[in-house]
């Protein structure tokens, strides 16, 4: 199935039949931006009051048992349709969206957020999205729904850092015939960089990698964003890791001196959705960085991972 050609006709459907889709898709195309220079990273600030249900919502266990889960199909409206994706997926239109193409890609049961059992997917995903870049949300990282595994995608060009990792300064950990894994420290967050041309290798590289991250005393999974999308050019999938420390910051909250933003992968990408006008107006680079260090783990934090790494692929041995 061609499901670029399937996606497309979901999004106009839905734009056109769901009311809530079509008016939130209508007036992200009127939303302010600013765009703030980090270094040699480009940051783009889009004021997005819709986006306050999910830098808001709560996540402790109390509060997820108290709530229907909006990514299950009876708690959803009618009008909200679905295309099924291999054995239990569903894509579908993201009615509060950051991207003019915005869809969420949850799993058919009401199962936790967890990565590991599910790369193959979200490569799977990119290929087939082409013209998506596929990411992930830990339940820790800005996931709004931790209780309900799911992927979001968004339109390629949304998330300036897709394009700058491509060019930026890369330390390779491991490398091999079919790709490579390596460390990026210039673009104002520590982040892990894959390229293969292969399923295979990503894999491969992407497990090895959260086998080695450290995971938090009493979570399931290491803490981490990550991005996925398939480089047609280079046929090759490019994916992008952030190990974070911190799910918010400090200055979490709606009061004075408080900035209501919970940072997730598309933050992590460089387009920061602000649903608050004051806080769109007032961040500033120096502020961003300073959210960046408190939430990123620096290559400092990361060393022992780093280190873990062999420089030849075939030493790298199974997973």
């Amino acid at each position: 199935m061609d499901y670029s050609r399937v996606v497309d006709r979901l999004i106009t459907r839905q734009l056109r039949d769901w009311d809530v889709a079509g008016r939130n898709y209508a007036a992200l195309g009127q939303v302010a931006v600013r765009t703030l220079q980090l270094g040699e990273s480009t940051i783009r600030l889009q004021y997005n009051p819709e986006r306050r249900r999910s830098s808001a919502a709560a996540i402790d266990v109390q509060s997820l048992r108290q709530r229907d889960c909006f990514l299950c199909s009876e708690h959803q409206p009618a009008r909200q349709k679905a295309i099924l994706w291999g054995d239990h997926y569903k894509i579908q239109v993201n009615p509060y969206p950051i991207f003019a193409r915005h869809l969420t890609i949850a799993d058919l049961r009401h199962v936790p957020q967890h990565l590991a059992g599910r790369v193959g997917d979200m490569l799977q995903l990119a290929c087939e999205l082409p013209g998506f870049v596929v990411f992930y949300n830990g339940p820790q990282c800005g996931a709004s729904a931790p209780d309900h595994a799911h992927f979001q995608a968004g339109a390629k060009g949304g998330m300036p850092l897709c394009d700058e990792i491509v060019h930026a300064t890369t330390h390779l950990l491991a490398d091999g015939d079919e790709g490579f894994i390596g460390y990026v420290d210039a673009l104002g967050r520590s982040l892990f960089t894959i390229e293969t041309s292969t399923r295979r290798a990503a894999e491969r590289y992407a497990l090895r990698l959260l086998d080695l991250l450290p995971v938090p005393r009493g979570a399931s999974e290491p803490m981490v964003n990550v991005l996925c999308w398939w480089d047609e050019t280079d046929r090759a999938w490019r994916m992008a890791f952030f190990p974070r420390r911190k799910h918010r910051p400090a200055c979490y909250g709606a009061g004075e001196g408080q900035l209501l933003l919970s940072p997730a992968s598309t933050e992590m990408g460089g387009l920061w959705a602000v649903p608050v006008e004051d806080d769109f107006n007032s961040l500033t680079p120096e502020r961003i960085q300073a959210l960046y260090n408190e939430l990123c783990m620096s290559r400092q934090d990361l060393s022992t991972v780093i280190s873990g790494f062999s420089h030849r692929w075939e030493d790298m041995g199974p997973i």
